[in-house]
């Protein structure tokens, strides 16, 4: 990086930030701006650290975030506006630049599973050995789809973003392994194949997909999202690229943190769905519709919020005023 033209862009953020720190009394427009100059100014001192490390700037920026976080210490009544900067810049910033990852980790479980159930189909001895013909006619003619109308609504939804946080949260927290991502993940759309046989091969083909997806689209999606963030974690190791290891995975660990608390959103979005769309009465295309409106808005908002905020600076990364913290301390 050229750390001179770096500066030229952004000194003027920096000199209007030291002008907010000096006023006696800041209105609540000025405030406003002195935690939105912080934000900013936080995340060019992580990019000056981690691309041209340049002791006097990092010094320089440190000093005016310190002074800038104890200005703004009375004025965090902000904190909303931090919530709506998380949803419009971090994640969606961190959800573009990791697109190439959960989009191929998407695509790549797209292809097995198909391949699994028309393996599944042409292999009709597989299905027999995992469940008997009781098991399957029960399955075909009640089970799959009573298991969306089993319990209330509001429970049901419930535990279906709790049991898929815990799926996202397995991909991310073991993402650093690598090999266990490929497991958690395996496992999903082997469960999901072999349901999809079973109920192809008794003519209950539209009927499964049906059920599955007015939520499917959207919950899958998060998770594969998770899966791709957690291999690009232990890539991070792997091939570092111009950064150190420490570096590297350090910074992949944080926007890895950002995509986990994101994602919360977005399973309890699946799970509501599940919970109130896929066992109500709606005839099939109004539920599918549902679903397809959801992951569109999804992709949306991955693609032109998330775009425009890796345009402006974003990566993604959650900590980085705590890195400044820490460059402090150090100093």
């Amino acid at each position: 990086m050229d750390l001179d033209a770096y500066v030229h862009a952004h000194l003027h953020e920096w000199e209007r930030l030291e002008s907010l720190v000096r006023v006696s009394r800041l209105s609540g427009r000025e405030s406003d701006e002195l935690i939105e100059l912080y934000q900013r100014v936080a995340t060019h001192l992580s990019v000056v650290r981690t691309s041209s490390p340049d002791q006097e700037m990092v010094a320089y920026l440190s000093s005016l975030l310190s002074q800038a976080r104890n200005r703004a210490g009375g004025t965090r009544t902000a904190s909303w506006q931090g919530v709506a900067r998380f949803f419009t810049e971090r994640f969606p910033a961190a959800l573009y630049r990791l697109r190439w990852w959960w989009l191929g980790c998407l695509a790549g479980n797209v292809v097995v599973t198909a391949v699994m159930i028309l393996w599944l189909l042409d292999n009709p001895a597989v299905e027999q050995s995992l469940l008997s013909p009781a098991e399957v006619d029960a399955l075909v003619e009640e089970d799959f789809e009573s298991y969306y109308s089993e319990y209330a609504a509001g429970e049901f939804a419930a535990q279906v973003w709790i049991n898929n946080a815990w799926v996202a949260a397995l991909c991310l927290a073991l993402g650093i392994l690598g090999a266990p991502v490929v497991y958690v993940l395996f496992n999903n759309i082997a469960n999901l194949a072999v349901i999809g046989s079973i109920m192809h091969r008794n003519d209950h083909g539209q009927h499964f997909w049906g059920l599955l997806l007015p939520h499917g689209l959207l919950e899958l999606t998060a998770v594969f999202v998770a899966g791709g963030v957690g291999l690009r974690l232990f890539w991070s190791w792997v091939e570092p690229g111009a950064l150190t290891r420490a570096q590297s995975i350090a910074r992949e660990g944080r926007t890895a943190g950002t995509v986990a608390l994101g994602l919360v959103v977005v399973l309890f979005v699946s799970g509501l769905i599940e919970g109130f769309v896929t066992p109500s009465s709606l005839p099939t295309w109004a539920r599918v519709g549902i679903g397809v409106l959801a992951e569109v808005v999804f992709l949306a908002y991955v693609f032109v919020l998330g775009r425009a905020a890796v345009r402006r600076g974003h990566t993604g990364d959650l900590d980085a005023s705590m890195l400044e913290d820490r460059v402090t301390a150090q100093a």
